[in-house]
């Protein structure tokens, strides 16, 4: 076998799954073998990877043997049907899902912010949510600046949060209003095109909706600050990919300069200061898409509260928000040697 990984997607056929591929063959992920998982129904269709095609076949149990590193994005269920068997074959688990998050037992990553949470017994690591690593990228350096004490944050989050067939929901949509056709939801609950509305997952008895609940907990988690007050409204809008975020971030003492903002947010590494306020230019959905940084802007001190400042941030959510991410995970355990002489083949 050739020196490498390998390597298998669970949920290829997703939005995604397909970044994966693409990140893989752009940041040069050492494979020598790479197998795709997907339901039933798509066993038997292909993907390209590197200019050939890859036959992508059934998720089953028994499909992970011989597998060093497995990138899971199939949903929660999925994951804790098959993370297990993938565990047992000798996999490490890299899963895209909520279903492990916020287990004790299992770190939850963003390697620019917390890497050092992976110890090499770890066999599955979490992946998070992506809403919480675009906040996080943007705050997480100002840790330098100040104790910060309180996070409230507003989402304008695009379509690809809910996959491909949300993606495809507002495309068919919006070309149905300029043509004058009635407009028919069919994936999410409420019209999309021209539209926004509070994210569409359930609320809980604190009145908080499910996103806004992981973001919180999620949020406390990776800063390793079970007390962090956060405060969240996520609403999605009709963009087809990257998340947008207004956030202002309150302090113990008094808030940091603008300067000394720009600046460790300019040094922090996958973050890159969008912040022109002569030509009115900020971060932007449009910018950040395809787009491996997490843009941040709109830095201004919070004239109400001398504690605060104000941020205003985008993400590419299939990129940072999620593939990217956990390839940038498994990039960590090779360097820190989590994943590596005893499963990268020679």
């Amino acid at each position: 076998m050739n020196a490498g990984l390998r390597v298998l997607v669970l949920g290829a056929t997703g939005a995604v799954g397909q970044e994966f591929l693409r990140i893989f063959e752009k940041r040069g992920l050492p494979i020598a073998s790479l197998r795709l998982l997907a339901s039933a129904r798509s066993a038997g269709s292909t993907l390209e990877f590197k200019g050939e095609p890859v036959v992508v076949e059934e998720a089953r149990a028994d499909a992970f043997a011989g597998s060093d590193v497995a990138f899971f994005s199939a949903g929660a269920s999925r994951s804790r049907e098959f993370a297990p068997a993938a565990i047992e074959a000798g996999a490490v688990v890299i899963d895209n899902s909520s279903a492990f998050r916020m287990d004790p037992g299992v770190p939850l990553v963003v390697p620019e912010i917390n890497a050092h949470a992976i110890e090499p017994s770890h066999r599955l690591v979490a992946n998070p949510n992506c809403t919480a690593i675009v906040l996080l990228m943007a705050i997480a350096p100002l840790r330098a600046l100040g104790h910060i004490e309180r996070v409230i944050v507003s989402t304008y989050q695009s379509a690809s949060g809910g996959g491909a067939a949300v993606m495809q929901e507002l495309i068919d949509q919006t070309r149905a209003y300029l043509d004058g056709r009635p407009i028919e939801p069919r994936v999410l609950p409420h019209p999309y095109a021209f539209n926004l509305f509070s994210h569409n997952t359930p609320v809980n008895e604190q009145g908080y909706n499910e996103e806004e609940w992981k973001v919180i907990q999620e949020s406390r988690k990776i800063l390793g600050r079970p007390d962090l007050r956060v405060n969240v409204t996520c609403v999605r809008v009709p963009v087809l990919r990257a998340h947008a975020e207004a956030i202002t971030v309150e302090f113990s003492g008094p808030a940091p300069t603008e300067d000394a903002v720009r600046q460790v947010l300019a040094e922090a590494p996958g973050v890159r200061v969008v912040d022109d306020r002569v030509g009115n230019h900020f971060p932007m959905p449009i910018e950040s898409s395809g787009t491996d940084d997490v843009l941040v802007g709109r830095i201004r001190a919070d004239v109400t509260d001398p504690n605060a400042i104000c941020l205003f941030a985008t993400g590419d959510q299939l990129l940072k928000g999620a593939a990217l991410n956990a390839v940038q995970i498994a990039e960590a355990m090779i360097a820190s040697g989590s994943i590596g002489t005893a499963t990268v083949r020679q």
